[in-house]
């Protein structure tokens, strides 16, 4: 397997965790190194393990996977567009859940990659080795998840409360983005 393909196939997978690192960087006030490492590491992780998950399922779970993959992902990922935009239409009183810490972030890093453990049951089917692919696939998420961070908290000092309520829909739109292109 090329250098090439492997390239494509993680950068197709990271533009998810880019575009949901920075919606959810929209919502916090101030973006720091932590909230950055928290999310690029947990997507870059997930990113990375979910195809090994994927490659050691192989043949046997593949029909079940992949008739329930896309509406796991859309439905972590619209509940938790969902909640941003509860949170972005009350009244302000306290500061936003930082969703780089808690359940939060576990959640986001699932949903952004599923498409992984297809991906990685791809490569079971190719007889082709994991690792290289899934070590490749995770630095490439965490790089884009950081990008996407700083720039989500570049939108979010500007844009404020608009920031966060895009950020929602944009989860929401990678939701349903997911389970169209599955249902089709």
């Amino acid at each position: 397997m090329s250098v090439w393909y492997i390239l494509g196939i993680a950068l197709g997978l990271a533009m998810d965790a880019f575009a949901v690192s920075l919606a959810s960087c929209c919502r916090l006030r101030r973006v720091n190194v932590g909230h950055i490492s928290r999310l690029a590491l947990s997507f870059g992780f997930f990113q990375f393990m979910m195809p090994v998950v994927g490659w050691l399922a192989g043949r046997g779970l593949s029909r079940w996977l992949g008739a329930i993959d896309h509406w796991v992902a859309f439905g972590l990922l619209a509940l938790i567009g969902g909640k941003m935009l509860w949170d972005s239409l009350r009244p302000p009183g306290g500061a936003a859940p930082d969703p780089t810490r808690g359940w939060v972030l576990l959640t986001l890093g699932i949903a952004t990659s599923i498409d992984a453990l297809a991906v990685g049951l791809s490569l079971a089917f190719l007889n082709v080795s994991i690792w290289v692919p899934s070590i490749v696939i995770g630095i490439v998420a965490a790089v884009l998840t950081a990008i996407g961070a700083v720039f989500g908290s570049r939108m979010g000092q500007r844009f404020g409360v608009w920031a966060e309520r895009f950020g929602g829909l944009v989860l929401i739109g990678i939701g349903v983005r997911i389970l169209l292109s599955h249902v089709s």
